[in-house]
């Protein structure tokens, strides 16, 4: 084996079974939850939606290639706005999202999200990142088991653990990392890494 030769490439991670875990919880947000609290502190059940459905649409985008507004909008410009419909609208982007980021051709050259350009191969990332994270937060918010795929973890967990103050993956919803025993189950760390305390209640 020549040794001079570069590592291949990591493979691109699926980002369906992340999406489909959020999928499964919206079923169990009845109205009364939408105004209880999350563990992004200035998001009821509501505006997490908002931001959920948001992301989903912009991710999907920058996965297309599609770039205009929706990727442009960096995601703390506004107050997430959940559309009446979201019940029948949310499903629909989470899986146009991960059908995005199932062609290969998504991985390669440059994109946009948030209004940050970045390579594709770390848009892609900061996606299934996304879902994850915002994924344990809808489960909290309202008491829904939650069980995400243990490779998208690891991708979340890499990206999280590699991310200084300054990158695109931190700001207004995920804050400092905190800190948790380095034998801490992987969902834990990650909600951890993302500035969340993973025994966060809404009580």
């Amino acid at each position: 084996m020549d040794s001079t030769q570069p590592p291949a490439p990591a493979p691109a991670p699926a980002l369906r079974p992340a999406a489909d875990a959020v999928v499964r919880l919206l079923g169990g947000v009845d109205d009364a939850r939408l105004e209880a609290p999350t563990p992004c502190p200035d998001y009821a059940v509501r505006e997490l939606l908002g931001h959920l459905s948001m992301l989903a649409t912009a991710f999907r985008d920058a996965g297309r290639k599609d770039l205009g507004q929706t990727t442009n909008t960096a995601p703390d410009s506004a107050r997430p706005v959940l559309e009446r419909d979201w019940r029948d609208v949310l499903p629909v982007r989470l899986r146009e999202l991960a059908t995005a980021w199932s062609r290969p051709e998504a991985w390669e050259g440059m994109t946009r999200a948030g209004g940050v350009t970045m390579p594709a191969e770390i848009a892609g990332r900061v996606a299934l990142d996304e879902l994850i994270v915002h994924g344990w937060d809808l489960a909290v918010a309202t008491g829904q088991p939650y069980d995400p795929p243990e490779d998208g973890l690891r991708v979340a967990h890499d990206l999280l653990a590699a991310a200084g103050e300054d990158d695109p993956t931190r700001g207004t919803i995920f804050g400092p990392p905190v800190p948790v025993p380095a034998d801490a189950p992987l969902l834990d760390r990650v909600v951890a890494l993302s500035g969340r305390r993973p025994d966060w209640s809404p009580r």
